[in-house]
């Protein structure tokens, strides 16, 4: 079970806001740049991620309904700022992973607690 709607509320509106300034150059964190599907507006959302090869792995952690998944996945890619470079990404996959083998061990424990099991995977 994703963390609850009224948390991603809360991390929108001030969380996000801290976690933007420094999610776009410290290790494990990235910034989703998607375009909103009805507003075409572009947005900023501060994510962790973690990356696997030519993929990036980022946790579902407020559910597959949450908007920047949305987005992603109907635009068929975003671009992330990471570690103070930008990479464009394409081919959004969702996938169900309860085994958590996409992230690092420490990461795994941590989402197996909060029964985060889906995950979007991208390729560079």
């Amino acid at each position: 079970m994703p963390l609850p709607k009224a948390l991603a509320r809360f991390n929108k509106v001030v969380t996000n806001r801290i976690t933007r300034r420094i999610a776009g150059w410290a290790p494990g964190f990235a910034i989703v740049v998607h375009e909103g599907r009805r507003s075409g507006r572009t947005y900023r959302t501060p994510v962790n991620v973690f990356r696997r090869g030519d993929r990036y792995v980022f946790a579902a952690t407020y559910g597959l309904d949450a908007a920047w998944v949305k987005n992603v996945v109907a635009a068929g890619g975003c671009a992330i700022e990471t570690r103070g470079r930008r990479v464009e990404l394409h081919d959004p996959q969702i996938v169900h992973d309860p085994e958590h083998s996409q992230v690092p061990a420490p990461v795994a424990v941590i989402l197996r607690a909060l029964r985060v099991d889906d995950f979007v995977v991208l390729s560079r």
